[in-house]
């Protein structure tokens, strides 16, 4: 979303020197008035996020127009500039809703901060009044940006609505998430719903050392290291207007991360082997798996990086935190796969949903996508086998690394669901308990569940009642 800065002066040099210093550090929508006149009947017409405003100009006067500005268009941020003279008109301006005044002659640092902030500041109340909206009508306005996405639970929806309400901030985006539930094709949506026109361009940072993230991420400039020919791009500068989308950021060595803090504070960066900053101004979308708050406690990851990457923060909930997207995503994938096999619509049996409901899907969505390819694959006719699904199921729990935890962790465990120790005929009679909860009665799955046989299970529940009877 371009959103444009009003510069309002009656000097022509002004209104060029400021609009190259905004220019220079990638604020690149600058419209300039020298008549102001022309300003009121812009405002509705034009998308301003800021406005300008010098106080002593020919018709009609800074201070006038401030007025007007507030009572028409309140959401706008009005920045005085003012001759050392007027500081106490500019004062004055401040309390009638000025959201900053500047000395002439301007300095550029004090100049581009007091933008920034009010381009902040602009975007906070845009999206708040975009969530109050959300929260109300509970719609989406973008119902088709969402389509790569096979989700309808509320945990989802509640996603997609923050989605809409952040997309046309440029203020940096950390997505965080276990393996597998879907983080860059919400960081993609972000971008297309954001009107940006540059690209969007992808990076796994995870294996990168600060050589080859910065080579990748930078570029080079010619002779920057042995075999560096040629000059080359970085992905900051092809993804210039667009997004920039880190995969793994919680892998980044502790240089890297130097780097990638001072791209987020100061929209520059240096390409290798130059001493040259070159300006950035695409969005960083960040995206992690591993929790950051854990690695900054161990001095792994920079706090202040952390706090940049994660202006606005998106957590997408597991697969087994949304049962209810389960059978949505089944029907899709099987479709999906048939169709890219030229094979018909396999037609699943009623209790693979309970089955895959009880699981707790390490892999999420990339690992329920891979089941039902390995089904479909070995698909012949008739209705869709379950084998292959209870394989992969039994193997994920009869790996070591799932039956490795601590004793006193399993003990507090157990003493919580039963107040003390329990006995092992307690465990036995809870654990079945619990499966055929998970499993809607189904006493396949529930045996499935249990690593037994159904005959096992049954003999079990027989005698089970039979000691409830004596």
């Amino acid at each position: 979303m371009n959103q444009s800065v009003l510069l309002v002066d009656d000097e022509p040099q002004l209104l060029l020197s400021a609009g190259v210093m905004l220019r220079t550090v990638g604020i690149n929508e600058v419209l300039t008035i020298e008549d102001s006149r022309k300003v009121l009947p812009l405002l509705p017409e034009q998308d301003v996020a800021v406005v300008v405003l010098d106080l002593s100009m020919p018709y009609i006067s800074g201070v006038e127009l401030l007025v007007e500005i507030k009572h028409e268009f309140p959401q706008i941020p009005v920045i005085i500039m003012t001759a050392t003279s007027e500081i106490e008109t500019a004062i004055e301006c401040m309390k009638a809703g000025a959201f900053d005044y500047i000395v002439k002659p301007v300095d550029k640092n004090r100049f581009i901060e007091s933008i920034k902030k009010a381009l902040e500041l602009h975007d906070l109340h845009r999206e708040m009044s975009l969530l109050k909206r959300h929260l109300l009508t509970d719609k989406l306005e973008h119902e088709a940006a969402f389509s790569s996405i096979i989700a309808n639970s509320k945990k989802m929806r509640a996603i997609f609505q923050y989605v809409e309400v952040i997309a046309g901030s440029k203020q940096p985006v950390l997505i965080t998430g276990e393996t597998g539930v879907g983080k860059e094709l919400i960081a993609r949506v972000l971008h297309d719903l954001s009107g940006c026109k540059g690209q969007f361009m992808a990076v796994n940072a995870a294996g990168l050392d600060d050589t080859v993230f910065s080579d990748t991420i930078f570029g080079h400039k010619k002779g920057a290291y042995t075999g560096a020919e040629q000059a080359r791009e970085g992905l900051i500068l092809k993804a210039s207007e667009g997004t920039l989308f880190l995969d793994e950021i919680g892998d980044l060595s502790e240089s890297s991360q130097v780097k990638l803090l001072r791209l987020l504070q100061e929209g520059n960066f240096y390409p290798l082997g130059s001493d040259v900053p070159m300006q950035s101004n695409a969005r960083i979308v960040a995206a992690t798996n591993q929790d950051l708050q854990q690695l900054i406690s161990t001095g792994k990851f920079r706090k202040d990086l952390h706090y940049r990457l994660r202006a606005h923060k998106i957590h997408i909930p597991s697969l087994r935190e949304r049962p209810e997207d389960i059978p949505l995503l089944v029907d899709y994938f099987l479709e999906d796969v048939a169709k890219s096999q030229n094979k018909k619509k396999p037609v699943p049996p009623p209790e693979l949903i309970s089955l895959l409901s009880s699981y707790h899907f390490p892999g999420n969505v990339r690992e329920l996508k891979t089941m039902v390819f390995d089904a479909v694959i070995q698909h012949k006719s008739g209705i869709l086998s379950m084998n292959s699904f209870r394989e992969i199921i039994r193997q994920d729990r009869s790996s070591p690394s799932k039956g490795v935890s601590s004793t006193v962790k399993n003990s507090n465990l157990l003493s919580g669901i039963f107040g003390r120790f329990p006995t092992l005929k307690e465990t036995e009679e809870y654990l079945i308990s619990e499966a055929l909860r998970l499993s809607n009665g189904n006493q396949g799955i529930a045996a499935s569940l249990l690593g037994i046989s159904r005959q096992a299970l049954n003999k079990r529940l027989n005698r089970n009642n039979k000691s409830i009877k004596h």
